[in-house]
């Protein structure tokens, strides 16, 4: 006289599997990949946002921090998403022919010098903030002692 249970399935889209794991990475949508293509901030930047990296857009200003072209900085002319790579002003490669291409550049070798700031960016740094978020978690603080 065992009673049968409805059995629900839990489902995870997350995966230990590399093989799935890297399916899901380079098939991600752009919106995805627009997260994944983030790059960290520079020193100053961190101190005064206490944010420590963000998504690279069209008109930050970047600096290489790796690779052949480590040392030279410019602003953003392109985040292509379909190539995970960010184009960059004034870093470009002459060709066979003559013709001039811009190099494209993983974000996560580039570091973030100035941030376009717009509403919508204002209000992630805003989000992302660590010194307002962690204040006080996980403490208890005097007054909600007294409370209970």
């Amino acid at each position: 006289l065992v009673q049968a249970l409805p059995c629900t399935m839990k489902f995870s889209t997350k995966t230990s599997s590399r093989r799935k794991a890297r399916k899901a990475h380079f098939d991600a949508p752009s919106s995805v990949r627009h997260k994944l293509m983030s790059a960290r901030l520079s020193r100053d930047l961190r101190n005064r946002y206490n944010v420590r990296s963000m998504p690279v857009r069209k008109d930050d200003e970047v600096q290489v921090v790796r690779g052949h072209h480590k040392g030279q900085s410019g602003k953003v002319i392109s985040v292509y998403r379909k190539k995970w790579v960010i184009h960059i002003e004034r870093i470009h490669r002459d060709k066979a022919n003559g013709a001039t291409i811009s190099i494209g550049f993983d974000p996560s070798k580039v570091e973030i010098l100035k941030l376009k700031l717009d509403k919508d960016r204002k209000r992630i740094l805003a989000r992302k903030d660590r010194s307002t978020q962690d204040a006080g978690k996980g403490k208890h603080s005097e007054a909600s002692i007294a409370q209970a």
